[in-house]
């Protein structure tokens, strides 16, 4: 982990991405009335099977925690240990300087410290302005079901960073921090990861190089444009670049002394991504998160890793390296699908409607992109991994906005959501999955048949369904409209019933 990684968490707003360390998922028991009784019965035992799933999970878990062994003693390393762990620094930096392809400019700076002092650190350059952002999130995720409603941001943050944080790389300092804490035997492939920060900082400065990301579209005076929620995930995207070179690099390390790379060990690296999206036996914190957190703290490492990798075996260490460093990524699908970042794959920005117009009678709280992982973490949430695998790849654009009534502060947060797709097909799929979501978001539900212009059907997938048309449901939020036509699909929960007709006009005529 490079410091600035701590800061940047902050600067991650709502859209869903990483709020890297903090989210959690609850679930309400409502279920939408359907149109006639051999649906509902059908939906009646789905949830049935559902709620048993869930509380097999809940007792498995619970089972988990109590057959655990207690955590080893924590074990300081000695100062005669630290001497020649900084011994070695400059050998390492040498290793990852010839796999990477990076020159060493000059020494880097060592330290050794405490895990009171790396909280210490954390929480002191927690901005203000960071903790608002994180704030504002909150309220957002919560809203996308991807929150419980009760939960604490900040506490989980501070608790997680107990518990993962291994190493870091401090760009301000340009010094390499080592933990006291962690066994001799796994420094030198942490110290491997964090010196390729050191590298990275040295051939581009990582302070200007993230700084690209920092635009927050939820403080833009003016509506955003296209472009604006095209680039609205470059934060996330560079982040992946840096620390999928780093898992890299120390996976290169580790493999070396058996004469093995990362480009000729595929098997290798599943392994490592795989254990990195499920954590270790001591990762209790981690473990026991839900979706959305385990996925987001772990995707600039396991999709970065895997990004770097698959760049490495179609250019090598130059193009996986430098030239992605000189011309990185702008969208999590060019992480999550190389290919498309390597063919110079364009997709037409989607239109925005004139927010200011539409919702002059709102008070605009937040706005940003839903990239192509913000969707993959939301289907999988609600329908799955498989599912989730299936439909990603699909995903062409999408974005939100969230507001409230002027004049009403305690109004509950009104939401549009806007989502285009390879197909129509897919579209459909999608809608209807999100339609599935309401009765876990919200804790009344109620669907109102004679709104519906065409009612849900089967795709010709035969394990998918799909919702067609405009339904309409009334929550305890107020009402929540899905609308599918083409490949797009419109959202609207919480806003009156003028607004969201200027939005489907402007929306739907855009992507016509």
């Amino acid at each position: 982990m490079q410091m600035e990684n701590v800061e940047w968490l902050g600067r991650r707003r709502g859209r869903m991405l990483w709020l890297v360390l903090l989210l959690g998922l609850t679930g309400a028991t409502a279920q939408p009335q359907e149109q006639n009784q051999q649906e509902q019965s059908q939906k009646q035992e789905q949830n049935q099977k559902q709620e048993q799933n869930q509380k097999q999970e809940q007792d498995q878990k619970q089972a988990d925690k109590s057959v655990r062994p207690a955590p080893a003693p924590e074990v300081k390393i000695t100062p005669r240990e630290a001497e020649e762990l900084f011994h070695s620094v400059d050998e390492i930096l040498a290793f990852d300087s010839k796999h990477t392809g990076l020159p060493v400019r000059k020494e880097v700076k060592r330290r050794l410290t405490s895990r009171d002092e790396v909280v210490s650190y954390l929480t002191k350059h927690m901005k203000d302005e960071d903790v608002k952002r994180l704030q504002r999130s909150e309220l957002v995720l919560k809203k996308f079901g991807l929150l419980p409603r009760d939960f604490d941001l900040e506490k989980l943050l501070v608790s997680l960073l107990r518990e993962q944080v291994a190493g870091y790389y401090d760009p301000k300092t340009k010094t390499v921090n080592l933990l006291d804490w962690v066994p001799m035997e796994q420094q030198e492939p942490v110290m491997a990861h964090e010196l390729t920060h050191a590298l990275q900082d040295q051939a581009i400065n990582l302070n200007r190089f993230m700084k690209k990301g920092e635009k927050d579209l939820g403080e833009m005076r003016k509506d955003p444009t296209p472009t604006d929620i095209e680039n609205d995930e470059i934060d996330d995207t560079r982040q992946a670049v840096i620390e999928g070179q780093a898992e890299a690099m120390m996976l290169e390390y580790e493999l070396a002394p058996v004469g093995r790379s990362i480009a000729d060990s595929p098997d290798l690296v599943e392994t490592m991504e795989s254990q990195m999206a499920n954590g270790t036996d001591d990762s209790t914190v981690f473990r026991d998160a839900p979706i959305f957190l385990r996925e987001s703290l772990t995707f600039p490492y396991s999709y970065g890793l895997n990004f770097v990798v698959k760049l490495m075996q179609k250019g090598g260490k130059q193009q996986a390296f430098a030239q992605v460093l000189a011309n990185p990524p702008h969208t999590t699908r060019q992480i999550m699908q190389p290919e498309a970042y390597l063919s110079n794959e364009k997709i037409e920005p989607m239109p925005v409607p004139d927010f200011k117009h539409d919702f002059k009678d709102y008070i605009k709280f937040d706005i940003g992109a839903m990239g192509e992982f913000d969707v993959a973490v939301l289907i999988e949430q609600y329908a799955g991994k498989k599912v989730s695998d299936k439909m990603y790849p699909a995903w062409r654009g999408g974005y939100y906005y969230a507001a409230r009534r002027k004049n009403d502060a305690a109004a509950p947060l009104g939401l549009m959501y806007a989502s285009r797709w390879a197909s129509a097909e897919r579209a459909s799929e999608f809608a209807e999955i999100y339609a599935e979501s309401l009765a876990q978001r919200y804790k009344k539900v109620e669907a109102i048949p004679e709104t519906a212009s065409q009612a849900p059907q089967q795709g010709s997938d035969a394990t998918a369904e799909t919702l067609k048309g405009r339904h309409v449901w009334t929550t305890n939020e107020g009402i929540v409209i899905i609308e599918e036509r083409g490949d797009t699909v419109l959202v609207s929960e919480g806003l009156d019933p003028a607004t969201t007709a200027t939005l489907e006009r402007e929306v739907f005529r855009a992507s016509q």
